[in-house]
């Protein structure tokens, strides 16, 4: 399955890539709409888990790390890291499409500008 989110009237809309495109509207099947976005991604590898809706993305990371931590695996619950906020799009999806990306895109994100006003910046 192949995922692209796709910034339209201040939301986030994650597109499925690999269904044909509609014959009337031109667009992929919708897969989610939400105001702001969450990736889920180990510090240490980059490695992605989970991206969607904050509220859902936060309780699977409260759960994965109670869970490794029962499990005896601290590092590991350690290592699981959550952002999320209005992220720039090209940003979320290449942490969808690049294996690891997500660490690199963690250590730039204090310079990552407000993704929902790259959109209102675009030139006319």
């Amino acid at each position: 399955m192949t995922l692209q989110y796709q910034l339209k009237a201040g939301n986030y809309h994650l597109y499925d890539l690999s269904t044909p495109a509609s014959k009337v509207t031109g667009q992929h099947r919708l897969k989610l709409t939400t105001d702001t976005v969450a990736i889920a991604f180990d510090a240490s590898t980059g490695v992605l888990h989970e991206h969607g809706n904050p509220a859902r993305i936060h309780s699977w990371a409260t759960t994965a790390r109670r869970r490794l931590r029962a499990a005896g695996s601290l590092a590991s619950a350690n290592d699981i890291v959550v952002v999320s906020g209005p992220l720039p799009v090209d940003e979320i999806n290449k942490c969808l499409r690049v294996t690891g990306y997500c660490r690199r895109m963690f250590t730039q994100l204090a310079t990552l500008p407000h993704g929902k006003r790259l959109a209102r910046q675009a030139p006319c």
